[in-house]
């Protein structure tokens, strides 16, 4: 029977050992600056761990968007999957929509695609949609709390696990 795919570092995002901390800069100045203004950037580091084909991997990642509009975010990431084989990275244009409704709650929804290469397979394409909140504690840290579903376009049922996976998100943030 062959391996199948189980990607816990995002279907388990609340207990796995996934730490996002993008360090966002932004144009505007002063204490009236909000970190999702236009001309903001923002540039992510994820450490954590996941599950594929039955062993652990360390997955490494970086990322950066930039607000066009305030609140529109176009990014892009990318993953890479090390320590154990197959190796797998996976790359991830996005647009992110942050509702500015008051200072302290923000409500976000975006869509994604994210073509993932896995080495010894055809590669994997997926699009998603995520939506969540951002919490603003005051002062240059927030943090984010969201549900994110993807559904594999090209796969395969007898090599994954699930073709259309729902997961959580979690971010923390410190605003430069």
């Amino acid at each position: 029977m062959r391996n199948r795919l189980f990607n816990a570092g995002r279907a388990a995002a609340f207990t796995a050992a996934l730490i996002m901390m993008p360090f966002a800069s932004y144009a505007a100045s002063g204490a009236g600056s909000y970190p999702f203004a236009a001309g903001s950037a923002s540039l992510s580091i994820t450490f954590g761990g996941g599950t594929a084909f039955d062993q652990n991997y360390q997955v490494f990642g970086i990322g950066g968007g930039y607000y066009i509009a305030d609140g529109i975010e176009v990014g892009l990431d990318a993953e890479w999957w090390t320590g154990n084989s197959p190796s797998i990275q996976e790359y991830s244009p996005q647009v992110r929509a942050v509702f500015l409704r008051d200072r302290s709650v923000s409500p976000y929804a975006g869509v994604f695609y994210r073509r993932t290469l896995i080495e010894g397979y055809s590669g994997l394409d997926t699009v998603g949609l995520r939506a969540g909140a951002y919490f603003l504690t005051g002062g240059n840290l927030y943090f984010g709390a969201g549900l994110a579903q993807e559904v594999h376009l090209n796969c395969d049922e007898t090599v994954y696990s699930s073709c259309a996976p729902i997961y959580p998100e979690l971010l923390f943030a410190v605003v430069f």
